[in-house]
């Protein structure tokens, strides 16, 4: 399959306060609106997309209907660590503090008003143990 976009959706109860959030916190713009859906772009990256729907919609076939769960978006950043006190001054939720992961991150865990968890990001050179597990070729930062 050749894709000419992804991007995720995310189901919710609240639309306009779901879209609100990344606008406001994750410098996101809002290319389509309707009171069911929402579809916004980085204003960073225009590579970066994100959509919001009413989970009830009827496009959403009925047996899945309701609201997103069991997801985490990552967003690889230059600097988590100004992002973590831009997070932090927002009063955002810190589900996880700044740190080092040994298996290659320097990133924290926030969430939005729904539950979705975001994970802020920025590959570092992992210790040793993972190293190898990198697919050979694959450089690490």
């Amino acid at each position: 399959m050749r894709c000419s976009s992804y991007y995720p959706v995310i189901m919710t109860d609240d639309v306009a306060g779901t879209a609100a959030f990344y606008i406001e916190h994750f410098h996101f713009q809002a290319l389509f609106e309707i009171d069911w859906y929402v579809h916004m772009q980085s204003t960073v990256d225009d590579s970066v997309n994100l959509a919001v729907i009413d989970g009830s919609h009827s496009t959403i076939p009925a047996s899945t209907r309701g609201r997103v769960s069991g997801l985490i978006l990552n967003f690889e950043v230059e600097d988590p660590d100004a992002e973590y006190a831009r997070a932090q001054a927002a009063d955002l939720p810190i589900l996880l503090s700044l740190r080092d992961e040994d298996f290659g991150q320097r990133h924290f865990i926030t969430a939005d008003p729904n539950g979705v968890l975001i994970d802020i990001i920025k590959p570092i050179p992992p210790k040793a143990a993972f190293a190898e597990h990198y697919s050979e070729g694959v450089t690490t930062p």
